[in-house]
């Protein structure tokens, strides 16, 4: 099969119209602007929608690899920047409307695409790819600038290029008089016109430098030599009409979507520079899954500026279990744990890197998220009535091995009823070969069913949080422990007040 997309080794997948919720309930959307910020590329649209399956996700994560590599990395940036050239001539090509100029800006534009995409060829035959997808577009790459079409192309371009910027005009300013001659002469054209007309100095570009807009002297100028060559400016004209539909899709595409892989890298080494590690994590159903250091990336983007650390775990799912049930004081790191998961998750199925210093994970359907929502003042429905209404079509449709990720579901129910209500929806995905987490305040649920391994959030010798997660039974007294030392309840901090 020939190359279609570094992306995916099928037909495109960023197609797909909704976002998906959990983006925003594991803080994914704040990681994807940071992404951006840092790589300053625009790469949103790839980072919203999951590949279609494992093989998928395992071809992102070799294409991944690959650019990492040192020579690949700086292959790839010099053609982005290759790219970013050929895109300032298209928007100074589309801004002007002189046929000579068009043509002008066209010849930089296509000179510019003919050396990013020749230039890459080259750097992919001498490194050390091994990818599915960047050795299917060495391939595809070099076919296509084999081509006599392609040759001649660039031949053409290059050789109209070389008479374009072999043109030298003199002029000489004598008794209200501006005489134009070829030749060299010193000096810059603006230095000429800074000197020579003074106060209008803003008004006169050069035709061909920076700016699109030309003077009534340029036009002059162009008009004559276009008079003495003739057969230049009749090329020039055949070739714009000729190469107006120049462009390979595919490779225009190629230049779009590398921009995925290149924005994480560039973000992935600001991070680590910073502190915080990364790791390939390994795909392998034969291990428990599992992770070590692992930390909320969110939170650590967040953290940049003040320099607060991120607390990191580990956790593992051993054989036979499905769901963390996790309890533990308020603010005791429970959501931030839930979160680092299924960041875990999603940066995995992208084929990318993940915030951790080790990792095996399981390949899942996909990902479902239910955080918290607080009461609706638009439609008036009380909060467990929208968590009802969020939770129906996670249930009702046919969601199987998807992991799971629910925060505090039920909790303004009666203890009894939320209870009831949540080894109802824990059956319901365990019965269909999910796998999640559940952060609750109900510890009854950790012995809802034999498949479920309970963590706690945990606290230090002082009964402070540490945030800490670890596999532990629940406990009510650490909850009660937790909103005694908040509200300086402690029995010598009573006994002092009362003195």
């Amino acid at each position: 099969m020939g190359f279609e997309s570094i992306l995916d080794n099928r037909v495109n997948l960023h197609k797909e119209d909704n976002v998906p919720g959990f983006l925003y309930d594991l803080n994914l959307d704040q990681v994807i602007e940071q992404i951006q910020s840092v790589s300053q590329l625009a790469v949103k649209q790839y980072y919203q929608y999951l590949p279609l399956d494992k093989s998928c996700e395992d071809y992102r994560r070799a294409v991944y690899a690959d650019v990492k590599r040192k020579e690949v990395n700086q292959l790839l940036e010099e053609f982005v920047g290759r790219m970013e050239v050929r895109k300032l001539a298209i928007t100074k090509k589309n801004e002007i409307s002189i046929g000579m100029q068009r043509a002008a800006w066209m010849i930089q534009e296509i000179a510019a695409y003919c050396d990013a995409f020749t230039k890459l060829h080259e750097g992919l035959e001498q490194t050390g790819i091994e990818s599915e997808g960047f050795l299917a577009l060495r391939k595809m790459l070099g076919d296509y600038i084999s081509t006599e079409k392609y040759q001649r192309m660039q031949q053409t371009v290059l050789a109209l290029q070389e008479s374009l910027q072999g043109f030298r005009v003199k002029l000489v300013y004598e008794q209200d008089y501006i005489i134009v001659e070829e030749g060299e002469v010193e000096g810059r054209y603006e230095e000429f016109l800074q000197e020579t007309l003074g106060g209008h100095r803003e008004n006169m570009k050069s035709p061909f430098a920076y700016m699109p807009e030309i003077d009534s002297l340029e036009k002059e100028i162009i008009q004559r030599f276009s008079k003495k060559h003739p057969d230049f400016f009749k090329e020039m004209r055949a070739f714009y009409h000729e190469y107006e539909d120049y462009e390979n899709a595919v490779l225009i595409q190629f230049s779009e979507e590398i921009t995925y892989y290149l924005a994480y890298s560039r973000f992935q080494k600001n991070m680590e520079v910073k502190g915080h590690a990364f790791v390939t994590p390994t795909v392998d159903e034969g291990k428990d899954m599992g992770a070590m250091g692992l930390y909320d990336l969110a939170l650590a983007c967040s953290n940049l500026k003040t320099g607060k650390p991120v607390i990191a775990n580990d956790m593992s799912y051993c054989k036979g279990e499905s769901f963390m049930i996790l309890t533990g004081p308020n603010q005791g790191g429970k959501t931030t744990f839930a979160r680092s998961l299924g960041q875990l998750l999603y940066l995995t199925k992208m084929g990318l890197d993940v915030p951790a210093t080790a990792a095996n994970v399981h390949s899942f359907s996909g990902i479902l998220t239910h955080f918290s929502v607080e009461e609706s003042v638009e439609t008036g429905r009380g909060k467990l009535m929208e968590e009802l209404i969020r939770l129906k079509p996670m249930m009702c449709e046919n969601y199987r091995n998807a992991f799971v990720i629910i925060n505090e579901l039920f909790t303004t129910a009666a203890n009894y009823d939320a209870c009831i209500m949540g080894k109802k929806v824990l059956a319901h995905f365990i019965e269909q070969g999910c796998r999640g987490i559940y952060v609750t305040h109900l510890k009854e649920l950790t012995k809802a069913h034999e498949s479920v391994v309970s963590m706690r959030a945990m606290m230090d010798e002082k009964k402070n949080q540490n945030f800490k997660i670890c596999r532990h039974e629940a406990d009510d007294s650490v909850c009660a422990i937790n909103q005694v030392n908040k509200y300086h309840l402690t029995y010598e901090q009573l006994k002092e007040r009362l003195a």
